[in-house]
């Protein structure tokens, strides 16, 4: 009877062990998908500048995004409505940061600062996310911190050019503040209420999102005037909509849920090598040496950030 006992705890151990892997690398995948995806939305929004105005071109992103996910949310989201209006206070904070003003920051910032600068700025929002974790009492592990600490080092000297002293312009200051909400988005989504679903979440986000983006659409509307639809504006659009939006917000969210912010924050540094090479490919911004290798330590710093060991 002990010698099946043991087996029994070993076999349950090896499962638990083997259960947690499977999650831990979904989240880095998902992360990972997240990360892809937005970089493409920073190309999209600096593609965009001259064109659509910062706060139509997000209030369209919301809308595009509402109608991809309605498929798939509307209805739990109906089904759940009492927990929506129990927590709508948590929903309307999260729809704040992570809909209505990051996005229109990150918009804002592109009228002035390329695709390649966005990206590195806002591959800080990490340092936030883990400053967040250890304050809610998460121990995050010498070998993580250290490769937060190398991929980080790579986006401040891309950032000040060779220096680690970062070199912003006014316009950087306005992507420096996305980084700041979204990294407390983030943060925010390890207290989503239990037992909201995460489509619901997305769908009910979303709406609420666009709704306070209402009012000051209809000002840029009076006072800037529309903008012309044509492929070149309506792409982009939805491109961010359906796949910057409810694809990545719902991998993203998936991958906190499983592995947490500060972690699925070490993969986030990938976005300023995903947003270079997107840029260079497709705007044709500049890279050169001192890109490729603060790109090395970015990787560097996110593969060792991210692995199994402490």
């Amino acid at each position: 009877m002990a010698v099946l006992d043991q087996r029994v705890r070993t076999g349950g151990s090896t499962s638990t062990r083997r259960a947690t892997a499977r999650a831990s690398g979904a989240g880095l995948l998902l992360a990972a998908l997240a990360t892809v995806v937005w970089s493409g939305s920073f190309v999209t929004s600096r593609a965009l500048h001259d064109s659509v105005p910062p706060v139509q071109a997000a209030f369209w992103r919301w809308i595009v995004a509402i109608a991809a996910v309605a498929p798939f949310a509307a209805r739990e989201a109906w089904r759940q409505r009492a927990l929506i209006r129990r927590h709508l206070g948590f929903l309307v904070l999260a729809s704040l940061l992570g809909v209505t003003v990051y996005n229109t920051l990150v918009n804002q910032a592109g009228l002035t600062t390329s695709a390649g600068t966005m990206g590195m700025v806002m591959a800080a929002s990490p340092v936030l996310m883990a400053v967040y974790e250890r304050l809610g009492g998460a121990r995050l592990g010498p070998r993580r911190v250290t490769g937060m600490l190398i991929a980080c080092a790579g986006v401040l000297l891309l950032v000040g050019k060779g220096s680690l002293v970062p070199d912003l312009s006014a316009g950087d200051l306005w992507i420096v503040a996305a980084a700041g909400c979204f990294a407390s988005y983030s943060a925010l989504l390890r207290r989503r209420p239990a037992g909201l679903g995460g489509p619901a979440f997305l769908f009910a986000t979303f709406v609420l999102g666009a709704l306070m983006l209402l009012p000051v659409y209809a000002i840029s509307l009076a006072v800037q005037g529309g903008f012309t639809p044509t492929p070149g504006t309506v792409g982009p659009l939805v491109y961010v909509g359906v796949f910057s939006s409810a694809v990545a917000f719902f991998a993203w969210n998936k991958a906190i849920a499983l592995i947490g912010a500060a972690r699925a924050g070490v993969v986030y540094y990938l976005q300023p090598v995903c947003v270079a090479l997107l840029s260079w490919a497709l705007i044709g911004e500049a890279m050169g040496p001192l890109q490729f290798l603060c790109m090395a330590l970015i990787l560097g710093g996110v593969v060792l950030g991210t692995s199994r060991g402490r």
